[in-house]
């Protein structure tokens, strides 16, 4: 079973950082989602290497998309390159946590 991009944004923003209240999505933290027709791989970040949280978190991400995936393979490949910056937050994300344009 192929699964759909959007299906995957859909239980990714099911996905939150603990020590935040924003999902992993308007944080910004999934840069890509790339598609075949034998695997799904995401690329995902944070907002810093020492997150306690990373390897949990990786693995819900990767669950979350295979909910939705069936037997599509789903890797979740950690990335630091770009840095994340709170440009990358959604506008939602940003009203979330109380950050304006002027306080960033």
């Amino acid at each position: 079973m192929m699964c759909e991009k959007q299906d995957i944004i859909d239980a990714l923003k099911k996905v939150y950082d603990p020590e935040i209240p924003v999902n992993v999505w308007d944080m910004g933290l999934i840069y890509d989602i790339d598609m075949s027709s034998e695997e799904v791989v995401i690329k995902m970040t944070f907002t810093s290497p020492t997150c306690p949280m990373m390897e949990e978190l990786l693995e819900q991400v990767r669950s979350a998309a295979q909910s939705v995936c069936g037997d599509t393979v789903v890797r979740v490949d950690l990335v630091w390159d770009p840095p994340w910056d709170l440009s990358r937050m959604s506008d939602q994300a940003r009203l979330e946590l109380d950050l304006t344009n002027e306080g960033w």
